[in-house]
């Protein structure tokens, strides 16, 4: 299983119905991270195992840098606001945190909706 780490700009309804769901989630509200910049929210992330899911298109941006750099982090999933619903995302992310094992994300950044 993969442990996800969701960040300030996803809807508190997506951690929720994932929740429900047994996937183990965690917030940066919960984590009290609200006010770390991204690039040490990757690291905060990775230090606790967990890949973020980001609707915020910098911090893809940062990822996808970090992976040309080959600079480690856990993994960071992407879905736009406006390119998916809350539905699917919920879907997806279900998806990948049952059906992934952790080590699977290391370094890597993917965009849902999941085609």
């Amino acid at each position: 299983m993969t442990p996800l780490y969701l960040d300030v700009h996803v809807p508190a309804a997506i951690a929720a119905a994932l929740r429900r769901r047994g996937v183990d989630v965690l917030t940066t509200q919960e984590d009290g991270a609200t006010e770390l910049e991204d690039d040490d929210l990757l690291v905060r992330a990775s230090s606790l195992g967990r890949v973020v899911f980001t609707q915020d298109i910098r911090f893809k941006a940062l990822a996808e840098d970090w992976q040309r750099m080959a600079r480690p982090f856990a993994g960071l999933v992407f879905g736009h606001q406006l390119h998916g619903s809350i539905g699917q995302y919920i879907r997806d992310l279900e998806l990948i945190a049952t059906a992934t094992d952790r080590a699977d994300w290391n370094g890597r950044v993917e965009q849902l909706p999941l085609r």
